[in-house]
């Protein structure tokens, strides 16, 4: 049982890490949301999703999936390949999550781009039980993307017309995070890796197939020259005090 005041202190630090994210997490889920709700989807779907999947990019994907032909398995393999990332956040953080006890379910599921790089790097401050900080930082922004999800369902479903340029709200996120992660990036290797094996599978695949092969493509040749890459990530890393 945690002692007096060890709730309040860990809420109290993860607040101010939360404050950030609370801008792009709301007006990106009311995107969301919005966009669901032009699919045909109800506005309680957003909400629903942001519960029960708690991801981003796959909860655009699954919305734009769910209005057509039911494909379980496609579905399935899309959202794994796109968030096959979290496979490695999970790595990273197999140390800090030992001895959270009931905390380490919820850590594990809630554990997103913004929470992982929090809890990875942040600091707890002296005195603040660890387990109740990470906590505090998962459910805050898994608040915060709910909310706006749930606003933008709302929103979504009270406006009469055909919302023009929302279907390419996915577009843009994915454009966004590649771009940030171009600039963040110290090699560039990766980056056009991506580039050169999406535009191969999109002339050998068409349209309609080609994510999945560029994907796989893309996991390959990269994983190839891993003793080489992490040593340019690693000394990046080391140089922000990670």
């Amino acid at each position: 049982m945690a002692r007096p005041g060890t709730k309040t202190a860990a809420f109290r630090a993860a607040l101010p890490l939360s404050v950030p994210i609370m801008a792009g997490f709301v007006f990106l889920g009311i995107t969301c949301g919005v966009y669901a709700s032009s699919l045909g989807l109800p506005w309680w779907m957003p909400t629903l999703m942001s519960i029960a999947i708690f991801g981003g990019s796959a909860e655009f994907i699954v919305a734009s999936m769910l209005p057509g032909a039911f494909d379980p398995l496609t579905t399935f393999a899309v959202v794994l390949v796109v968030q096959a990332r979290h496979l490695f956040y999970g790595l990273s953080m197999l140390e800090p999550f030992k001895g959270m006890g009931r905390k380490k379910p919820y850590l594990i599921y809630a554990m997103c781009d913004e929470s992982f790089s929090i809890n990875y790097s942040a600091r707890v401050p002296e005195g603040v039980d660890r387990g109740w900080f990470m906590t505090f930082v998962s459910l805050l922004n898994q608040s915060l993307w709910v909310v706006g999800c749930t606003l933008g369902g709302i929103f979504g479903a009270m406006i009469p017309l055909t919302v023009q340029g929302i279907s390419f709200a996915m577009t843009a996120l994915f454009v966004v995070i590649f771009l940030d992660q171009w600039l963040s990036e110290p090699c560039h290797a990766s980056s056009i890796t991506g580039l050169i094996a999406t535009a191969a599978a999109l002339l050998v695949f068409g349209t309609d197939n080609f994510l999945i092969p560029a994907m796989i493509a893309i996991l390959i040749v990269v994983t190839a020259p891993r003793a080489k890459l992490e040593p340019i990530y690693s000394t990046r890393d080391d140089a922000e005090g990670r």
